[in-house]
C-alpha cells in the first residue's frame, strides 16, 4: 500500500512541477522583446504571437489536468487489474497477455487523447495559420502509428519478455543488445523506411541551391550526395531541416516550407549548422549516450522486476512482467527526469558548437537571419523563463544563439 501511494505522489508531484514551470514561463509572455530581437516581429505580429502562446498555455493546462485526473482514477479504480483480467481471458501465454495488455492501454489512451489532439490541430493551429493537415491525413496518421506501434513495439516487447523467461535476471543484457541493434538500425534507415510512410521525399533538384550546398559541403570535406526535400507543408507551415544517418547512409532533409521561407544563403547556413553536428560527432555521442542510458535503465529494471511488490502496488494479485513494468516506469520517472535534464544540457552545448562551426566555415549573418525568420513564422516564444529553458529546451533560446553568433 505504501508503494502505491509513492507512485501516486510521484505522478502528482511531477504534474505540480510541470505546472509551476509552465506558470513561470507564462508570466514572461508579455515581456518586451530584447533589443537584439526587435526586428523579428512588428507590433501586430508580436501581439499575435502572445495570443498564440497564451492560448496554447491554457489548452495545455486543461489537457494535462484531465490526463492526471484520468490517470489517478485508473490507478484508484484498479484499472490495471481490470485490463490484466481482460488480457488473461484471451490467452495463458505471458507474452500474448502482455501484448494484449499494452495494446488495450495504448489504444484506449490514444482514443481518449484524440479529441484534444484534434482540437489542437484543427482549431488552435488552424486559427493561427499553421495547420495544413486534412482530416483524412490526421486519422490515417493515427492508424499508421497504431500499426507501427503494434508491429515494432510488439516484436521488441515480446523478445524482452522471452529473454526474461529464458534467462532470468540476465535478461537485461539480451534486451539491451536487441534494443541497441534496433536503435542503430533506425538511426541508419529511419529516413528511408519510416518517413515515406508519412511523407513524400524527393531529391533536391539541380539548381543554384543544390550547387551552393554541394560547394559548401566540398569546402568542409563533407561527402553529401543525399539531399532530400520533404513535403512538410502537407501538415504544417512550420519549417525544419534535419540530418540523419551516418556513414554511407547520411542524408540531409529539408522541409519544403524551409525552402519557401528562407533564401539560399540562409538555407546553406542552416545546413552548415547541421553538418557541424556531424563534424563534431554529436550524432555518435547522442547515440552512445542513448544506448548507455537504455542499458542502465534495463539493468535497474532487472533488479526489481521479479519482486511481486510491484504488482501488488497496482492491486494485481498475480505478479507479471508487464504489471511490474508499469510500476517500475512510474518509480523510475524521477531518475529519467534527471537524465532528461542532463541530455538537454548536453544538447544545448552541442547546438552552440554546431552554430560555431557554421559561423567559422560559412557565415553567422545568414544563420542569424534564418533563425529569426523561422522563429517569426512559428510565432516562437522569444522571452522564455530561464528555469523553463533549463528543464525543457534542447536548444538555446534565439537570444542566446544570437549573442553567441555575434561574438
Amino acid at each position: 500500500m505504501i508503494l502505491f501511494f509513492i507512485i501516486i505522489a510521484i505522478l502528482v508531484i511531477s504534474f505540480l512541477i510541470d505546472q509551476a514551470l509552465d506558470f513561470l514561463n507564462a508570466k514572461h509572455f508579455n515581456d518586451p522583446l530584447p533589443v537584439e530581437l526587435q526586428d523579428v516581429f512588428d507590433e501586430e505580429e508580436y501581439k499575435k504571437s502572445q495570443r498564440y502562446k497564451k492560448e496554447r498555455y491554457k489548452f495545455e493546462i486543461l489537457t494535462s489536468a484531465i490526463s492526471l485526473i484520468a490517470t489517478l482514477l485508473f490507478f484508484f479504480l484498479d484499472g490495471f487489474a481490470f485490463v490484466d483480467g481482460l488480457a488473461r481471458s484471451e490467452s495463458s501465454n505471458e507474452i500474448i497477455i502482455a501484448l494484449v495488455f499494452f495494446g488495450i492501454i495504448m489504444i484506449a489512451s490514444d482514443i481518449l487523447s484524440t479529441p484534444f489532439s484534434y482540437y489542437s490541430t484543427f482549431v488552435i493551429e488552424e486559427k493561427y495559420g499553421f495547420n495544413k493537415t486534412t482530416k483524412k491525413t490526421f486519422f490515417l496518421d493515427k492508424l499508421k502509428g497504431w500499426l507501427m506501434g503494434a508491429v515494432i513495439g510488439g516484436i521488441i516487447l515480446g523478445a524482452i519478455i522471452w529473454f526474461y523467461q529464458s534467462t532470468g535476471k540476465n535478461f537485461w543484457l539480451y534486451a539491451w543488445g536487441i534494443i541497441t541493434v534496433f536503435t542503430i538500425f533506425m538511426n541508419l534507415f529511419y529516413a528511408k523506411l519510416i518517413v515515406p510512410l508519412f511523407n513524400k521525399q524527393s531529391p533536391l533538384e539541380d539548381g543554384s541551391l543544390r550547387s551552393k550546398i554541394e560547394e559548401y559541403a566540398s569546402k568542409v570535406g563533407f561527402t553529401l550526395d543525399k539531399i532530400f526535400v520533404i513535403d512538410g507543408s502537407k501538415r504544417s507551415t512550420k519549417a525544419n531541416a534535419y540530418f540523419s544517418g551516418f556513414g554511407s547512409e547520411k542524408r540531409v532533409t529539408l522541409y519544403d516550407t524551409l525552402i519557401k521561407d528562407l533564401d539560399e544563403e540562409e538555407i546553406v547556413a542552416v545546413l552548415a549548422h547541421e553538418i557541424g553536428h556531424y563534424k563534431r560527432n554529436h550524432i555518435i555521442i547522442n547515440l552512445f549516450a542513448a544506448i548507455l542510458t537504455t542499458g542502465f535503465t534495463l539493468w535497474l529494471l532487472s533488479l526489481f522486476i521479479g519482486n511481486p511488490v510491484l504488482s501488488e502496488a497496482l492491486h494485481v494479485s498475480k505478479p507479471s512482467f508487464h504489471i511490474g513494468l508499469i510500476a517500475f516506469g512510474v518509480l523510475y520517472s524521477p531518475i529519467s527526469g534527471v537524465t532528461s535534464l542532463l541530455m538537454n544540457y548536453l544538447s544545448r552545448k552541442f547546438e552552440y558548437q554546431a552554430d560555431d562551426f557554421a559561423k567559422a566555415t560559412f557565415a553567422a549573418t545568414p544563420l542569424i537571419s534564418g533563425l529569426k525568420k523561422l522563429s517569426k513564422n512559428s510565432l516562437s516564444n522569444l522571452t522564455p523563463h530561464p528555469l523553463y529553458v533549463f528543464a525543457h529546451y534542447s536548444h538555446p533560446t534565439l537570444l542566446q544563439r544570437f549573442r553567441n553568433l555575434e561574438k
